[in-house]
């Protein structure tokens, strides 16, 4: 599958990433350890090289990342191991013990590095798929009342593109994203989110289910994975409501679906950033039918079809009671149904 930010196909359909679990990040028998401490600078500047499988324990990689670092001028000799930046692996799942880095299974987050360099580590470290340089600040939607166009990360090199992967009751999900322009959720052990959908959504499942400010679907796709027939997805941010239509088409061989619309281009949404009316990016064909909007949830109402939905609304900000709870009475005199937050 073509992948809509570096154009080769290193976006593989959920069952091909699933075949590689959970194998992909264990070491052979001739795999070498050394755990490195994080806060403390690298006294050697020196790293191994992956062993003969492939594959080298994510210190090391670190390590050969922050004598690049050093050598360009990014990092201080004095600087901790930590300061090189964030790890995210691809694809990411909730693991018991560090990761053993194959090919092209990185994605480094960091606030020190330059373009320059960038290209460089990407060139040089054989485990990185990208570098991107982050910020003191959430990518995405931070302004509720949605007047201003969200700030994003910069992808200095490679591909940003990875995959995070959710165990259901019915099978894993495999949800996409574009890391630099979607807030990091990394998947955390016990998946609370998740069971919370399962256990609302239920055995048979509801009928209608809404995930109102979605990401880039996986709540509305746990939800559609669960057999809800009839499921909309919606979020005001384009990069969410394009992957969570690109995620339709990733995860289709798990659901019920005859035929997948897209009605909007990667390039034609970053015109329209955010949006307030609800604009319909995807639907679906088949016994289940799956639409994608990307708008202002409060607008939602004026798209829905007949009938009363279950509600998730994965609200950025929960700890703001007073808004939650206007939030939540608009909802139910406009839609109505049971409302959850996850």
């Amino acid at each position: 599958m073509k992948c809509p930010v570096c154009g080769t196909d290193c976006v593989k359909s959920a069952k091909d990433i699933i075949s590689t679990l959970p194998t992909i990040f264990l070491p052979c028998s001739d795999c070498s350890i050394r755990i490195r401490d994080k806060r403390a600078p690298l006294s050697d500047l020196s790293y191994e090289s992956p062993c003969s499988c492939g594959k080298r324990f994510i210190d090391e990689v670190f390590a050969h990342m922050y004598v690049i670092m050093v050598e360009q001028g990014d990092l201080n000799k004095t600087d901790p191991l930590i300061g090189v930046g964030s790890p995210l692996v691809h694809p990411g799942f909730a693991m018991d013990r560090p990761p053993f880095l194959p090919d092209k299974s990185l994605l480094l987050l960091s606030s020190r590095v330059t373009k320059k360099t960038a290209e460089i580590l990407l060139r040089e470290v054989p485990e990185l798929r990208g570098v991107v340089k982050s910020g003191n600040f959430t990518p995405g939607i931070a302004d509720p009342d949605l007047n201003t166009v969200p700030k994003v990360y910069d992808l200095l090199a490679g591909c940003d593109v990875r995959a995070d992967v959710f165990p259901l009751q019915t099978g894993p999900l495999v949800m996409y994203k574009q890391q630099s322009l979607i807030h990091i959720e990394f998947p955390r052990g016990g998946y609370p989110k998740i069971r919370s959908v399962e256990q609302h959504v239920g055995q048979p499942p509801a009928p209608f289910f809404v995930d109102a400010c979605c990401g880039v679907g996986t709540l509305g796709l746990t939800a559609a994975c669960m057999g809800v027939p009839h499921v909309v997805m919606n979020d005001a941010w384009y990069a969410s409501a394009f992957w969570s239509a690109f995620n339709l088409e990733i995860n289709r061989d798990y659901l019920k679906l005859k035929k997948i619309k897209i009605f909007e281009q990667f390039e034609d949404m970053q015109k329209h950033p955010v949006a307030k009316e609800p604009i319909k990016i995807a639907e679906t064909e088949g016994e289940q039918a799956i639409e994608v909007f990307q708008g202002d949830f409060r607008l939602l109402y004026r798209v829905l079809s007949a009938g009363t939905p279950l509600t998730a609304l994965d609200l950025f900000d929960k700890n703001d009671r007073i808004t939650i709870d206007a939030i939540l009475k608009d909802w139910h005199q406009k839609v109505g149904g049971e409302v959850f937050i996850p």
